[in-house]
């Protein structure tokens, strides 16, 4: 039976799962294939065995060269992670004529448009299935299932820690640091989880959904983005009360010209589908024509979701080999090269909606007066407003939600506000969308 050697860059915990998928699981894979997919090299820097999973005597090394140079390995798997080690070796391995599967979406977010552009020029396949969402096949379907459907806006959670902890904020009234602890205690979130809950992460993966709806090339440096760690249990339980729910949102809207592309918390109403996501959940709602709306949903991280999707590349990717279609039957971002258009990026101050804001108040006759006054002369008009009687560090917060508005409004609005005496602190304020 014909075998197709494969080798794995990176033996941490993902590299673990795909190492015990391909040893475990050998005989299904090799009935679905019809080849033996054979783990043929493993490097990783540091020796030892790794809890879970044998590997065949002669397999690992600590030199990552030796794999990706191996004339009879023809796919590379990259789970090293980062942008300097890993983009030097998918590189090479591209520049040698070898499939790469990665799930490095940082790389891709920040590289990815030359490195798709040398997999062109090499005719082999560049595939990233697990660097979003896991084990939703978002990829796959933006590739094949939604081909004909012209997208126009995508609503992403896609970043599980940062939905772990608004969930437990949301349903436990408990403040931002304590959910982070709990979070890491239970392997939720890293030891330094910044890139997870200021919306890096989220914005890599954006990036990269956004390169595959519209067919233009973004890195995420583009991309607006906003964490949650300004979010209190006020906001949780005030937004409520409104009727909405706070999700750290990946937002992308708009054609093939110009779009929308921002990461930040986002109110949605209690009722609509991606309010119930909850936990470390991954969800991506997609809105377009024909399509009308289809939301994806499953597990975002974890060895085994992510070391599902990574063989699944690997299958795809040698089913091509046998078949004699590779380097691939379809582009790999969905687009063929010569299609991709660079767009425009619109500026987060253009963004026009509602709005919630949270103002920290001495409690006097005419402040809220005041604050309407100041909203009105920037255009902004009050929809609901909340007054509490409570005291949160010696002033009393006001809620309130804006009719739609221009973000540049607002913002100056809310600088006028802030130099109020009676303004106790910074206005706080949160985008909806609806």
């Amino acid at each position: 039976m014909k075998e197709i050697p494969v080798g794995l860059l990176g033996f941490g915990t993902i590299g673990v799962g795909v190492a015990r998928v391909l040893l475990d699981d050998g005989k299904l894979i090799t009935r679905r294939v019809g080849a033996k997919i054979k783990l043929a090299g493993v490097a990783d820097i540091r020796r030892g065995p790794r809890k879970g999973v044998k590997l065949p005597k002669g397999v690992f090394t600590t030199d990552a060269l030796s794999v990706v140079d191996d004339p009879s390995i023809p796919i590379i798997i990259e789970l090293i992670g980062g942008k300097t080690v890993a983009k030097k070796l998918v590189r090479r391995a591209l520049e040698r004529g070898k499939h790469v599967v990665t799930a490095n979406k940082a790389l891709l977010a920040t590289y990815g448009d030359q490195l798709f552009r040398l997999a062109s020029r090499k005719g082999v396949n560049l595939a990233f299935e697990a660097a979003v969402g896991g084990a939703i096949p978002i990829i796959r379907s933006l590739r094949e299932a939604f081909v004909a459907t012209q997208m126009t806006s995508i609503f992403a959670i896609i970043n599980g820690t940062s939905n772990y902890i608004l969930t437990e904020m949301t349903q436990r009234g408990t403040d931002y640091r304590e959910v982070l602890a709990e979070a890491k205690k239970l392997g939720y979130a890293e030891a330094d989880p910044t890139f997870d809950v200021d919306g890096t992460d989220a914005a890599h993966k954006l990036a990269i959904l956004v390169m595959m709806a519209f067919g233009a090339p973004v890195t995420f440096s583009r991309i607006h983005r906003d964490g949650i760690t300004g979010i209190s249990p006020l906001d949780m339980a005030f937004a409520h009360e409104f009727g909405y729910r706070i999700k750290l949102l990946a937002i992308a809207k708009g054609d093939t010209s110009s779009i929308e592309a921002r990461v930040h918390p986002t109110l949605i109403p209690k009722d609509h589908p991606l309010a119930g996501v909850e936990g470390v959940l991954n969800a991506v709602y997609l809105k377009g024509k024909p399509l009308g709306e289809s939301m994806l949903v499953g597990h975002g991280a974890g060895m085994m979701p992510t070391a599902g999707a990574v063989v699944a590349d690997v299958v795809e990717i040698a089913r091509d080999i046998i078949a004699g279609c590779a380097p691939h039957r379809a582009p790999m971002r969905a687009w063929p090269e010569k299609s991709f258009r660079p767009i425009s990026i619109r500026d987060i101050r253009e963004r026009s909606g509602p709005y919630y804001m949270r103002i920290a108040v001495i409690d006097r006759p005419g402040v809220l007066s005041r604050i309407s006054g100041i909203l009105g002369a920037h255009r902004i008009s009050i929809a609901q407003v909340i007054q509490k009687d409570r005291q949160v560090d010696g002033a009393v917060p006001i809620f309130l939600l804006t009719h739609e508005a221009v973000e540049k409004d607002l913002l100056a609005a809310v600088r006028k506000i802030d130099r109020l005496s009676m303004v106790k602190g910074k206005t706080a304020f949160l985008r909806i969308e609806e």
